[in-house]
């Protein structure tokens, strides 16, 4: 039962790492809508999360590198709640 729960959690940190990927990476192309699906549940989804960052790390010559932050950020939260599931395996 922790086997599986561990499987879903890391793929749900996983899948939410590739989301915010794909949001910064689509921020460089200026010709997208972002008030158009499938862009606007995508920018709804990474940010929310991506705000909490941009308050601590504003942008710095106008490059956002709240991304990486934020990156770091819920990469340490899924080694550490994978972590303490393994505790309780």
């Amino acid at each position: 039962m922790i086997n599986n729960l561990i499987f879903v959690t890391n793929s749900f940190f996983q899948i939410y790492f590739w989301l915010i990927l794909v949001r910064c990476l689509l921020s460089f192309i200026p010709s997208i809508d972002w008030y158009k699906q499938p862009f606007e549940a995508l920018k709804d989804c990474t940010d929310l999360y991506l705000n909490l960052f941009r308050k601590i790390v504003p942008p710095i010559g106008g490059l956002d590198f709240s991304p990486i932050i934020a990156v770091i950020a819920l990469q340490i939260l899924n080694y550490l709640i994978i972590y303490l599931l393994f505790l309780f395996k």
